[in-house]
């Protein structure tokens, strides 16, 4: 049993940065829906989060979000290109 003023393992104090975890869910789920928002979402959210984690704080979290969030523009391009060679987007449902 802890006593009073000692530390436990549940209130260490080495939590992980909210904006890094934030910047890392962004990039996974851009990669499947909503692109070209999360996208620059995970850009913007892991570079602060860099700035304000350390190494043991999600710094590395943050950098696969930022690089997720490349991957999903580039990703929103790449089809945003393949659209447009193939005549535009099409609505039309049905036989």
């Amino acid at each position: 049993m802890a006593s009073y003023g000692s530390s436990s393992t549940a209130s260490s104090g080495s939590r992980t940065n909210g904006l890094a975890i934030a910047s890392l869910c962004c990039g996974i789920v851009g990669l499947f829906i909503l692109n070209i928002i999360l996208g620059p979402v995970a850009i913007v959210l892991g570079a602060v989060a860099r700035r304000q984690a350390g190494v043991r704080n999600g710094a590395s979290m943050a950098k696969a979000g930022i690089i997720l969030g490349i991957v999903d523009v580039v990703l929103w391009l790449v089809l945003l290109i393949v659209a447009a060679n193939n005549g535009g987007f099409s609505w039309y449902v049905g036989g």
